[in-house]
């Protein structure tokens, strides 16, 4: 879910692997961006493999705002139009923003996410999302 984009967004403190290669390692730096605030067209598109979309014509969308200068972690902004798509999940927190989806995660439960809805996906999990509504949720990956 990584983008060639690292920059942080507007109004943010810069994430610390935006200094020079050479600099020593530092910790995360803080910073708050308002999600819903950040035009779409700061918003990069992502390729979804054709094999993962059940039906309708989904986009796929997002900005990565942080990631750690080993690529273990990555944190950002994604947002995906109507449709059914599928995918093999890594350990995730994200919380949404606006929009609407039921996931069906093989094996498990089904979520249903709006907004406010903070959810936790397990690295491994098998899912089937259904967007209903122009989703976009702020996460937090760890690889």
């Amino acid at each position: 879910m990584s983008t060639s984009d690292h920059s942080a967004a507007p109004g943010t403190v810069p994430a610390p692997d935006s200094v020079p290669e050479a600099a020593p390692a530092a910790p995360a730096a803080s910073f708050a961006v308002s999600v819903p605030d950040v035009p779409d067209a700061e918003l990069e598109v992502e390729d979804l493999n054709p094999g993962q979309i059940v039906s309708g014509d989904p986009v796929v969308t997002g900005k990565v705002l942080w990631e750690s200068q080993d690529g273990s972690q990555i944190r950002g902004i994604w947002k995906i139009t109507p449709g059914v798509v599928t995918d093999t999940e890594a350990d995730e927190l994200f919380v949404v923003v606006s929009g609407r989806a039921t996931i069906a995660v093989e094996g498990g439960g089904t979520l249903e996410v709006g907004p406010g809805s903070a959810c936790v996906l397990r690295e491994g999990d098998r899912t089937t999302w259904t967007v209903h509504e122009t989703l976009r949720k702020a996460y937090h990956i760890s690889y």
